[in-house]
């Protein structure tokens, strides 16, 4: 017998609309100029791009932290009221979003410093994380769940990371068979570890050991850059127009804020229209499955596993195993995919916690 999940609806309760649009006019606003600089200066053939993509994930926690610490006094993080030990962590957040900028100006400057600078930038990003161990084993359990930034339950970590592994493994296969793609030659493609004379056998093994075990983690902070501005801030606000609803506002709103890049050549080159619709779509089907798991963990840093997970998933599927001919025309990023992801979507919208009231 199915139980039916019962709370009590809040008809008054709406998005805090002038809240939200302070937060999406700094958010894009921030990040578009980011973009805008980088267009500026040779797009996406400037050595400093992909540090300049990272410093831009930051933008959205930088923008909700910024307001919420100092202009919203409601906020669980508003500097009068915030006393629990994950204050801190904000203060350092601030700290990093600055470093990240000191390092995109001196790489625009110098692009021949470029690769220097990101190595030195793992180092602050690194002890961002211990910091959030050492917050977490002095403030207790509720230290980061009492300012919005909980850490979710391990079990959904894993469970939606494998999910998530065997979902793009399934689509690279889709891609090979079908003939929407090319089997990747590493030596070829990866000079450099081949360079380092490891058997041709084990070089796949450890680049998927590095990307899809590694790298998650290493670039867990980052990711959260963007989970704490549209899953740890946005989301609670938008899904007072109703869950289903207010993440697929959120997915869409979150593929625009991706369009600057697109339009400059990521991800579909040459395709900077349709582009931009697909970019939309992967937002709004990753907005519902990263929704999906925040909502059974309890925690934003779920999401942000999950979305370096997956950035993490797309690069070592389709650049190191099967590389896709046209990236809007096959699995993965592109339409065929997002017609998959469509339907684990509408799967996962079946589980009552898409009824819940909050």
């Amino acid at each position: 017998m199915q139980t039916q999940i019962q709370s009590p609806v809040i008809s008054d309760l709406k998005p805090n609309w002038p809240h939200v649009t302070w937060f999406l006019g700094l958010a894009f606003g921030l990040s578009w100029l980011v973009d805008l600089v980088l267009y500026l200066n040779g797009g996406l053939s400037n050595p400093a791009t992909m540090l300049m993509l990272q410093f831009q994930m930051l933008l959205p926690a930088f923008s909700a932290m910024l307001l919420g610490a100092f202009f919203f006094k409601e906020s669980p993080i508003y500097y009068r009221t915030h006393r629990s030990a994950s204050r801190w962590f904000v203060y350092y957040y601030f700290l990093l979003t600055f470093l990240y900028l000191l390092g995109a100006i001196v790489s625009l400057a110098q692009p021949d410093r470029t690769t220097t600078i990101s190595s030195l930038l793992l180092i602050p990003s690194v002890l961002g994380l211990v910091l959030l161990i050492v917050l977490r084993l002095v403030g207790g359990k509720d230290t980061f769940a009492s300012a919005g930034m909980a850490g979710g339950k391990a079990r959904i970590w894993a469970l939606y990371g494998l999910g998530l592994v065997a979902y793009y493994g399934f689509q690279t296969l889709l891609n090979y068979l079908l003939g929407l793609g090319k089997v990747v030659d590493l030596a070829a493609a990866f000079p450099q570890m081949a360079a380092a004379n490891l058997p041709a056998g084990a070089l796949l093994p450890i680049m998927a050991l590095n990307t899809v075990v590694i790298g998650p983690f290493l670039g867990l902070i980052i990711a959260f850059g963007e989970e704490y501005g549209w899953r740890g801030y946005l989301q609670p606000e938008l899904i007072k127009l109703g869950r289903v609803r207010g993440v697929l506002l959120l997915g869409v709103i979150w593929g625009a804020w991706h369009w600057p890049v697109i339009w400059m050549g990521y991800n579909f080159p040459g395709q900077p229209v349709l582009g931009s619709l697909a970019m939309v779509g992967l937002g709004v089907l990753l907005a519902y499955f990263f929704a999906h798991s925040v909502f059974k963990s309890q925690g934003v840093w779920t999401a942000a596993y999950l979305h370096a997970l997956n950035n993490q998933a797309l690069s070592f599927f389709f650049m190191a195993v099967v590389t896709p001919y046209d990236n809007l025309l096959s699995f993965g990023a592109g339409f065929p995919g997002l017609a998959l992801g469509a339907v684990v979507v509408l799967l996962l919208l079946r589980d009552p916690v898409w009824k819940i009231t909050e």
